[in-house]
């Protein structure tokens, strides 16, 4: 993301995007919540991929290179926060649990937009207070730098049915398995399989967007079982895919 556009201020406003639609890579002074009432948002940095759905919020911090994406139709509320107002005390992106007040306080003061009242700066009060207590979830997909373990997770990328192990794919790209652990466990901190399993997570979360039934998703994500699908998702993100 060598090429993107300096916007010193990270607007609080709230806008609709159709899906497929995006906003190029950008970076701002501020700090930024974004939140997607309806549908997926992706936020990609070099460092790699957040996914949000509408049960949960991103954190991008001030100065950092990032691009949105909209899987399904995007209902996007965003607030800018100035560099003191860091209530995680976040350096990189994160995924936010956000809770039914949490969703109420975002929409509500974005509805403001950039108009400073009192009754504003009391809902960010009590919506700072709130961003305090909620716990990062865990849907991060790191990107590696290795040209070869990139080639893999390019590949995956494409295809997360593709069912082939770490020396399979390393055969085709000129690493041994070993080598390749090394580097997941280096660049992605976490395992081969734990990595593709968020991939595949990430994948589900976009198809689930797009309204296509648990077993179709669960069978292009690689599950060999929609029962096998369901119990994983529901261990990731304390709900069934239905619920998505």
């Amino acid at each position: 993301m060598s090429k993107s556009r300096h916007m010193p201020v990270a607007p609080t406003t709230h806008k609709e995007l159709a899906a497929g639609a995006g906003i190029d890579a950008h970076r701002h002074d501020d700090h930024q919540i974004l939140y997607a009432a309806t549908g997926v948002l992706a936020v990609r940095t070099d460092a790699g991929r957040w996914l949000a759905p509408a049960t949960k919020a991103l954190w991008v911090p001030a100065g950092v290179t990032h691009e949105h994406r909209a899987y399904g139709r995007i209902d996007l509320h965003l607030i800018g926060l100035p560099l003191t107002q860091n209530p995680l005390g976040l350096d990189q992106p994160a995924v936010l649990a956000v809770g039914p007040l949490l969703r109420e306080l975002i929409i509500g003061y974005t509805a403001f937009g950039d108009r400073d009242t009192p009754e504003r700066r009391r809902l960010l009060t009590v919506l700072l207070d709130q961003l305090r207590q909620s716990p990062q979830e865990p849907i991060r997909l790191p990107a590696a730098r290795d040209p070869r373990l990139a080639a893999v997770c390019a590949r995956l990328d494409a295809d997360p049915a593709d069912g082939r192990t770490l020396g399979e794919f390393g055969v085709e790209f000129g690493a041994s398995e070993r080598t390749l652990s090394r580097l997941c466990r280096a660049e992605l901190g976490m395992s081969f399989p734990q990595w593709r399993t968020q991939l595949r997570l990430q994948h589900a979360l976009i198809l689930l967007a797009e309204d296509l039934p648990v077993t179709t998703v669960a069978h292009r994500c690689g599950w060999a079982t929609p029962s096998a699908f369901i119990d994983v998702f529901r261990r990731a993100f304390g709900r069934t895919p239905g619920r998505a």
